[in-house]
């Protein structure tokens, strides 16, 4: 029984000694780790988003929201709140999340992006784009939601409303473009500055679809949503894919082969 108690003793002493260092690799690894995390909430939490509005969108809450938001930006229909040049602005501004713009943005950035030859870049802008205009006129013919009344609609409009396509398609490109740039600077204020722009303009593409009366709040809140988990989905698979190629590249510098390598660990 002495031994006993002395052998659990020791262990106890071996265990809290080795507990700092245990937090430390557990702190490193978070910390390492923290931004393919933030990405797989952010993926998370957008879908979970656009399923909860989906659903509100049917109910008599959701419906009410939306009716309050409409009526408190045009008291008059037609009218937006504001000076004339604050409409002027919010027409100008929700072109930015046309797919005309996106498109000739998208061309001149996957065309910088294959001169400094990161075509797994180029790629991936290609198909959020491309896959953000399939989710979102897949999605409105799934909902086939109506447009709020042709009243207070200050800007053309041309298919269901059900989610936003200006919001889902600013929210894909410039969150993608900012991450992307984030990455090429060094410094953190940099990395934040690229990051706050495109989430900014995102911001500003879906509200002034409201503001213009072209869609529901609701609808824009959705296309955010699937934006965003679109964007951060195409992230992790591009940090998958250059992790892959650094681990590629370390075992072939060693003069193994890669397959050999993860055999031997």
């Amino acid at each position: 029984m002495g031994n006993a108690g002395a052998s659990l003793a020791v262990s106890a002493r071996m265990s809290v000694v080795a507990a700092p260092s245990r937090l430390r690799r557990l702190l490193m690894l978070a910390r390492t780790e923290i931004a393919p995390l933030s990405a797989f909430l952010i993926l998370a939490l957008g879908a979970l988003g656009f399923i909860e509005l989906a659903d509100d969108m049917t109910e008599a809450d959701g419906r009410a929201f939306d009716q309050a938001v409409l009526h408190w930006l045009q008291p008059t229909p037609g009218h937006p709140r504001g000076a004339w040049w604050l409409h002027e602005a919010a027409a100008d501004l929700t072109s930015l999340g046309g797919i005309a713009v996106l498109t000739l943005f998208a061309l001149a950035a996957i065309g910088f992006l294959l001169m400094q030859r990161k075509r797994l870049s180029a790629l991936l802008l290609v198909l959020g784009l491309a896959g953000g205009v399939a989710l979102s006129e897949g999605l409105k013919a799934v909902f086939e939601r109506e447009r709020p009344p042709v009243a207070y609609q200050a800007v053309e409009t041309l298919n269901a409303s059900f989610p936003s396509g200006h919001a889902l398609l600013a929210t894909v490109f410039y969150l993608t473009a900012a991450v992307m740039l984030a990455r090429a600077f060094p410094r953190r204020r940099l990395k934040i500055y690229a990051l706050c722009v495109g989430a900014t303009l995102a911001l500003l593409v879906g509200l002034t679809r409201v503001y213009l009366g072209a869609h529901w709040m609701t609808d824009v809140l959705a296309g955010w949503c699937v934006g965003a988990a679109w964007a951060m989905a195409l992230w992790l698979i591009s940090h998958a894919a250059e992790r892959w190629q650094r681990g590629r590249g370390a075992a072939l510098q060693d003069g193994l082969d890669p397959d050999q390598t993860s055999n031997t660990r």
